[in-house]
């Protein structure tokens, strides 16, 4: 069985003073011979991983809090803490540092003499401990000095700490704020304010023990209003005993859960409102401030989670209908707040936390709360919903699609009675508040667009023995929420262009296109034959003539990604439907302005050459090759250009290219009897012994530029005279015919127009998807057949 005393949770304090969850382990400690020294080192307990390995230096301050936290600073500005499960293991390890320290367990703090000087180490050491002034009314302002210059000096902070503690002095102290405020002593409560902060700045969490209890608190905060650098003080304690109301949404009958909310509530606007920005002090001067807020909401949330008969209350008045708006406003807020505090707990614990949650009916409530009107009610919902998503998508999906089954077969029985069914997912509640976000800058949908990511990404989908997640969600999402997605998207391009081009559209638009991007990316079969099957991709590139330029770019993307996968089924998509064309447009309206239109455009095409991409090669040199060809800032072009002319020569002279592949794969040979060999049993083969695009052309040889070997196959072609030029010509004419243009013309940036011609169709197509771009397969772009039967069945298709 695990030794669940040394279970323990690492902590790190971050740039923004809060506290990061390193992961979960058990915590031992023993000599390290690379630090010299023990250590206390603690393995993760999913993989076994070294999560912290910390020297136990004889002069670092720990400090033991709670019975079940040590906290240490490792290095300037980097605080670590270990949140024990038992407070037995917590002992232990304490003990242990301790020990290296040669201190007594019992002190809940060990000194740090790092800071000291050998003069005042040795006043200090003579004077075991720290006298504090009588507390009376005269003597404020020698206390005030008296803390004032302990501060700079980490040993006489500890002494002045234990002497505040053992003495009550922070009583008497506040004792001296009533006689002050009543006399209205103004330097009085001046030198108070200045006694109270330094208290602050000892960091000692008995001292905020005693500050922070119900008795004192509000007294402190008193003292804390009273700022010499103010001239008039602040009203803290009126906003927090008038303004601020604490409302009770379900009666808490447990009077120490209360008395911890209010607590909580009071020191975290202390720290927020009232004590100075740590950057004008110390960095670490209120660590053990967020530490005692931290760890308070912790208990909350876990006196809360077991008091069974508050939660039940809680999410029966929330679906109740008769529950009135206001009172579900408060509800939703409170849960919101609830579910942003348990981001506080340990792994083990927020899953029983969210599996409480779920079996209640959180999801079934979100769906309620979410088809409200009430903008702030919406708002809060979706915040809720995001922290279900992040912690365990998974949840959600097997939700959505046992409502979804259920839908079904109540639409069958409504069917047969002729009513129609009226229910709408949770998902697809989610894509129409994205879709009709008011804010101008779409903060909620860019929020909600991100959910919806997390939700169709399969990274974070379960494959099992008994089902796969991946196939039935994405089943599910094509089937009844993609529609939803699309329907901004599809009735904004019905034309040749944008019917509506207003700023926040578009930005609606290019989230739109960001979410199908990454469907395109992650999703396999299920996003292909929707694009294929809904002309998705014609629509996107509409998007093109958007005078948005991020629009633009963002619809560019989408073909790009395309492009990328070097699909067969999606390129003879883009082939036959000429969507080549609004990219080419975009390409010559743009002029010769060197922007990021310019520069993602030409990338494609970069894409298309150096890949090799013969179906896209072709189709994009017989159709726009007119419009291209006077761009001569790159080379991309006519690198298109000449790689469609060698694969013309390819499919011209199988030969050739078996020849071509010989070479590639003998380059690098010395032993030129060897070559000699290996052509004449080459030439020695029956022609028809060879398959079509029969190559022996390694994968790594496929993208090696095809320049650096022409000149020698030329020079061999010349000497062997393997075909006649009259063949040729027979079969260069047999392969042109039939072909016809689309009928679409360009504005070049001089003003002119080119009509551009088009040889597409049967000879145009590419080629069996088995073998896609293969040299001289049957069927890919301008392939050569051998029988002119073959041939007059091809241009007659």
């Amino acid at each position: 069985m695990t030794d669940t005393r040394r279970r323990v949770k690492v902590y790190t304090l971050n740039e923004d003073r809060q506290w990061d969850d390193r992961g979960t382990g058990h915590v031992s400690s023993g000599y390290v011979e690379r630090l010299k020294g023990m250590s206390l080192l603690v393995r993760a307990e999913s993989d076994g991983s070294l999560l912290l390995e910390s020297k136990i230096n004889p002069n670092t301050a720990y400090q033991k809090q709670q019975d079940t936290l040590i906290v240490w600073s490792e290095a300037e500005n980097y605080d670590l803490a270990l949140s024990f499960q038992e407070k037995a293991g917590c002992d232990e390890i304490w003990e242990k540092i301790c020990q290296v320290q040669g201190k007594d367990p019992s002190v809940d703090i060990t000194q740090d003499l790092v800071d000291e000087s050998e003069e005042e180490r040795f006043d200090d050491m003579s004077s075991p401990g720290l006298e504090l002034p009588s507390c009376e009314l005269s003597r404020l302002e020698e206390i005030a000095e008296l803390v004032a210059s302990s501060l700079p000096s980490p040993l006489r902070r500890e002494k002045l700490a234990l002497a505040l503690e053992n003495e009550g002095y922070i009583k008497k102290l506040l004792e001296l704020f009533h006689v002050c405020e009543d006399l209205e002593n103004i330097e009085g409560l001046h030198h108070l304010y200045e006694i109270i902060k330094g208290i602050f700045l000892l960091n000692r969490t008995a001292l905020f023990e005693v500050m922070f209890s119900e008795e004192c608190i509000m007294d402190v905060i008193g003292c804390l209003e009273y700022d010499p650098a103010l001239s008039q003080p602040r009203k803290h304690r009126e906003f927090l005993t008038k303004t601020a109301k604490f409302k009770e949404v379900i009666p808490i009958s447990d009077p120490e859960l209360k008395q911890k909310i209010h607590q909580t509530y009071r020191v975290q606007y202390i720290q927020d409102m009232v004590l100075p920005t740590p950057s004008v002090f110390e960095e670490n001067m209120l660590s053990t401030l967020h530490s005692f807020i931290f760890f308070n909401k912790v208990e909350i949330v876990g006196m809360l989670q077991e008091d069974e008969k508050f939660l039940t209350d809680l999410f029966a008045q929330l679906t109740d209908e008769a529950t009135d708006e206001e009172k579900r406003q408060e509800l939703v807020n409170f849960l919101k707040e609830f579910c942003a505090f348990s981001q506080t707990l340990q792994p083990q614990n927020r899953d029983a936390f969210f599996k409480t949650l779920s079996n209640m009916g959180i999801l079934p409530a979100l769906e309620v709360i979410l088809g409200m009107d009430d903008t702030q009610v919406r708002s809060a919902a979706t915040d809720i919903f995001s922290y279900l998503v992040e912690y365990n998508p998974s949840m959600v999906r097997e939700f959505v699609m046992q409502e979804a089954q259920q839908n079904d077969d109540v639409s069958k029985k409504l069917t047969e009675q002729k009513i129609t069914n009226k229910d709408i997912l949770l998902i697809n509640l989610i894509i129409e508040h994205m879709i009709c976000d008011t804010d101008p800058e779409l903060g909620g949908a860019v929020q909600l667009m991100g959910l919806l990511r997390t939700l169709v990404d399969p990274e974070n989908m379960l494959a099992t023995a008994n089902k796969t997640e991946k196939t039935e969600f994405l089943g599910f999402f094509y089937k009844h929420c993609m529609h939803v997605l699309t329907a901004p998207l599809l009735a904004n391009t019905t034309e040749d262009k944008p019917s509506k081009d207003d700023f926040q559209t578009a930005q609606l638009l290019a989230l739109v296109l960001e979410l199908l991007t990454f469907c395109v990316e992650h999703h396999t079969y299920h996003i292909k034959n929707y694009i294929i099957n809904k002309d998705i991709l014609r629509r996107v590139l509409v998007l093109m003539a958007s005078k948005h330029a991020f629009l633009a770019l963002c619809a560019l993307r989408f073909k790009r990604k395309i492009i990328g996968l070097k699909d067969e089924f999606y390129n003879r998509y883009i082939m036959k439907s000429f969507l080549f064309e609004p990219v080419v447009k975009a390409f010559l309206n743009n002029g010769s302005r060197y922007n990021l239109m310019n520069s993602a455009i030409i990338e494609m095409f970069e894409f298309i050459r150096v890949e090799d991409i013969k179906s896209l090669t072709a189709h994009v040199i017989e159709n726009y090759w007119k419009a291209l060809e006077d761009v001569d800032y790159v080379q991309t072009f006519k690198g298109l250009k000449l790689r469609f002319e060698q694969q013309r020569e390819r499919q011209d002279n199988p030969k050739l290219d078996s020849m071509r592949s010989i070479l590639r794969n003998h380059r690098y040979r010395r032993d030129a009897r060897t070559l000699e060999d290996e052509e004449e049993m080459w030439f020695n083969t029956d022609e028809d012994d060879m398959e079509d695009g029969e190559t022996v052309v390694s994968p790594s040889d496929k993208t090696k530029n095809d320049d650096d070997i022409m000149d020698p196959i030329s020079k061999f072609m010349e000497r062997k005279k393997l075909k006649e030029s009259e063949e040729k010509e027979v079969l260069l004419k047999t392969n042109l015919s039939g072909r016809q243009s689309p009928s679409f013309k360009l504005s070049l940036s001089s003003g002119t127009k080119t009509n551009l011609t088009s040889q597409s169709p049967a000879a145009t197509l590419p080629g069996s998807p088995g073998s896609p771009g293969s040299p001289g397969s049957p069927g890919s772009p301008g392939s050569v057949p051998k029988s002119t039967s073959q041939t007059a069945a091809i241009t007659t298709k």
